[in-house]
């Protein structure tokens, strides 16, 4: 009986430990991942990392030096070497560990045997990337990072680059359009793609720059945002006066940059290889976004007139995009359906957005025509989002390189509210003022941030 009473006294505590791991596993992953994930992966790690690496295939024969140095001074076993390990940096979703490649490795060896690494040290994935020549680092990933999306709170934006959405591996995927000038962003309805463009508006509404909307839903997505917009179209009647206006805007920049730099005034826009980025500051344009919301409105037409009306804001689109990189005029054009079937000028005009964001879409050819021609394998990723995760998207470059990206959530009221504190930030383009929309004064509401406010969960 007092055996009974002993064990009672000792399990009650044991059992409830447990339950509060596994409600932590489950409903606060980055909890549970510091307090047991944590020790328990760097335990498996140290213990048995030359027998997985063996296991894998990652080890080599021996040095000669190597043979002989242990004959002569032990009598065990000589083994084959595995990459020599570094310190482990423990990070709030994973681990991180730096190996030096022997002699006749190379990174993607490492990379193929990813996957055993991941079951061997029982984390929830493992991403491998090259640090120098002979030098890769393993970013071990302990749970599943895009299914409650934290936000790291060191980052803070730059000029041009805004942190919208977390990576797979845990580091921000930051929309840099200094390096991307251009972007192609899709995504069928409750995917996730207005969510998207809100960070991005409300990202960059407190950076010194023009925003531009194109939103032929009548403005309903950019409307909100209608404060810190310095012009804003909503039909494709307004486009077509607006589009024009930024041509304009482009080639009057191109002058500047000619006088600046003694170009001569005759000299075609096409062969002139700087960028305002050149001129001193005080010279240089302000910095011009346009953001393309339904771009396929834009390609949609029901007679003769708006055929030829079609025809001329698609060729003025793609003027912009080969052009408007070097005048300071960035595109950001989404759309929940893009395809050839579009008409003319749809596939030249993709060719010239680098970036891409695919979001859940309804068919297999969007996610061709967004990633198909820079990563096929990316693809079958994109078709494999499922509805119950808005937000989740794929996105990569014509480099090649892709990866799953999830935006986290940052309500309308949150982000109308940011543009509106912002309005002193609108630069004054004259040429724009005509498009400039009409904003009634509102009093400043209290809004909750994005740190704050709940997402419904439904995964």
């Amino acid at each position: 009986m007092t055996d009974l009473a002993t064990l009672l006294e000792v399990g009650g505590p044991v059992a409830a430990l447990g339950g509060g791991a596994t409600y932590a596993r489950a409903r606060h992953p980055g909890v549970y991942w510091s307090t047991v994930g944590l020790p328990v992966s760097t335990v498996r790690l140290l213990s048995s990392y030359s027998s997985v690496m063996e296991a894998c295939g990652l080890t080599v024969a021996p040095s000669r030096l190597r043979v002989l140095a242990v004959k002569a001074t032990t009598r065990r076993e000589v083994r084959p070497v595995p990459p020599r390990r570094g310190i482990i940096r423990p990070t709030a979703t994973g681990l991180r560990v730096r190996l030096r490649l022997a002699p006749g490795q190379e990174p993607a060896d490492v990379a193929a045997s990813a996957e055993r690494l991941r079951h061997a040290w029982g984390v929830h994935a493992v991403y491998v990337t090259t640090i120098k020549p002979g030098v890769v680092e393993l970013r071990l990933v302990g749970f599943d990072v895009l299914r409650r999306v934290r936000m790291p709170r060191k980052l803070r934006p730059d000029l041009l680059r805004v942190p919208v959405a977390l990576r797979e591996d845990a580091t921000p995927f930051v929309r840099d359009y200094r390096a991307v000038p251009h972007q192609l962003t899709l995504g069928a309805t409750l995917s996730g793609k207005s969510m998207y463009l809100r960070h991005l508006v409300a990202g960059l509404a407190r950076q010194s720059v023009a925003l531009v909307g194109i939103d032929c839903k009548r403005g309903v997505e950019l409307a909100p945002f209608a404060s810190r917009l310095s012009a804003l179209a909503t039909d494709p009647e307004q486009a077509a006066e607006l589009l024009p206006v930024l041509i304009r805007e482009m080639e009057d920049r191109y002058d500047l940059i000619k006088t600046r730099q003694g170009i001569a005034p005759s000299t075609p826009d096409e062969e002139i290889t700087s960028d305002i980025w050149g001129l001193p500051e005080h010279e240089r344009p302000v910095l011009v976004v346009l953001f393309v919301d339904e771009v396929a409105e834009l390609f949609l037409v029901a007679t003769k007139k708006d055929e030829e009306r079609r025809d001329e804001m698609v060729t003025q689109l793609i003027r912009l995009a080969q052009l408007g990189r070097a005048a300071g005029i960035y595109l950001e054009v989404c759309g929940q359906r893009f395809g050839a079937e579009l008409g003319k000028g749809a596939t030249m005009l993709r060719a010239q957005l680098t970036g891409r964001v695919c979001h859940r879409v309804n068919d297999e050819a969007s996610a061709k025509m967004a990633l198909g021609d820079i990563a096929p394998e990316a693809v079958s990723a994109a078709c494999a989002i499922a509805p119950e995760r808005p937000g989740l998207a794929v996105a990569g470059d014509t480099s090649g390189g892709w990866s799953r990206i999830r935006t986290p959530y940052l309500s309308l009221g949150y982000a109308a509210e940011t543009c509106r504190e912002s309005t002193h930030l609108v630069p004054d383009l004259p040429a724009l003022k005509p498009f400039r929309p009409d904003v009634p004064v509102q009093p400043p509401v209290e809004t909750p941030g994005p740190a704050v406010l709940p997402r419904p969960v439904t995964d």
